[in-house]
């Protein structure tokens, strides 16, 4: 039987770990030891689909950790990145699902999708439209930015301030409407 774990919805009835919960911002603090327990709890109660999605998430950011760890950072990335690197993971899903539907691989799609859907609990709600819209049109306004050569600064912004929170392909399709590109 599962042990009890504050951070997790647990059903004692059961005896299974109800879904893995939905992060604020304020909670992102033990990010990698959430990714760790929610390890942990799939493994015991036996849900292979969730371990394996767990242990990519897990395998990434060892790499991640050893690539900083050269330049210096013993302690390894810190939550935004993770944020970001969960957010590039779920990109490449979607890539993934798009290549295996269109070479008929329906089994495929839906083991991806099942991923996409593990790695989006350890993310923040993703802004509405449009707070999106309201938080490009300050920062552009608060950088100055006029043209397409300001893209890079903006959306370095944003990706500074809104990690994990905003879908920046969207981010970027604003950010050239505004800049009148």
């Amino acid at each position: 039987m599962l042990k009890y774990h504050p951070l997790l919805p647990f059903d004692p009835v059961s005896a299974t770990v109800l879904a893995f919960p939905k992060l604020s911002r304020l909670e992102t603090k033990m990010l990698r030891a959430r990714i760790n327990d929610a390890l942990k709890s799939a493994m015991k109660s036996k849900k292979p689909e969730i371990v394996s999605a767990l242990r990519l998430i897990m395998a990434a950011l060892k790499d991640r950790d050893i690539a900083v760890r050269a330049k210096g950072n013993l302690e390894g990335i810190n939550d935004d990145e993770i944020l970001s690197m969960l957010q590039s993971m779920i990109k490449q899903r979607r890539e993934s699902i798009e290549i295996y539907e269109k070479g008929d691989r329906p089994d495929l799609a839906k083991r991806e999708a099942a991923e996409i859907e593990t790695i989006r609990q350890f993310l923040p709600e993703q802004m509405p439209d449009a707070d999106v819209l309201e938080a490009v049109t300050s920062v552009i306004v608060e950088i100055d930015a006029k043209d397409l050569k300001d893209m890079g600064r903006t959306m370095g912004t944003l990706k500074e301030r809104f990690a994990g929170r905003m879908d920046f392909s969207k981010a970027s399709r604003v950010v050239k409407e505004q800049l009148g590109v």
